[in-house]
């Protein structure tokens, strides 16, 4: 099985509702937040290639026009949470790409969230 993985940059804030006040991501925050597309295959394509990364631009771009230097929660109906943003992410991408196996979101340099069926 080849793996490969692309990763893109993108800044935004939210909170998340519904956790107690003194909870500090209930409160207004941002992120600097990461996220990282991986692909897989069992096979390369005629140029060796599991996708070309040039081929990927369209998921920068729908990063770039969607989420960043947004507040989520006035874009996604959803909970904002790293995890969910793996998922929605992950739905977007796989819908272009067959070979996508997961989404990963990192929000801060220690942590990870991963969307993985």
């Amino acid at each position: 099985m080849y793996t490969i993985a692309k990763e893109f940059h993108f800044s935004a804030s939210h909170q998340l509702n519904g956790l107690p006040l003194e909870h500090q991501c209930a409160r207004l925050h941002g992120h600097n937040y990461i996220v990282e597309l991986i692909l897989q295959s069992e096979t390369l394509n005629e140029h060796g290639f599991v996708v070309d990364y040039l081929e990927l631009k369209p998921f920068k771009n729908f990063i770039d026009d969607t989420l960043d230097h947004r507040h989520l929660n006035e874009v996604l109906d959803f909970a904002t949470t790293a995890e969910n943003l793996a998922k929605y992410l992950y739905d977007w991408a796989k819908q272009r790409w067959s070979q996508v196996t997961a989404v990963r979101v990192s929000e801060t340099p220690k942590t990870w969230a991963e969307y993985r069926p």
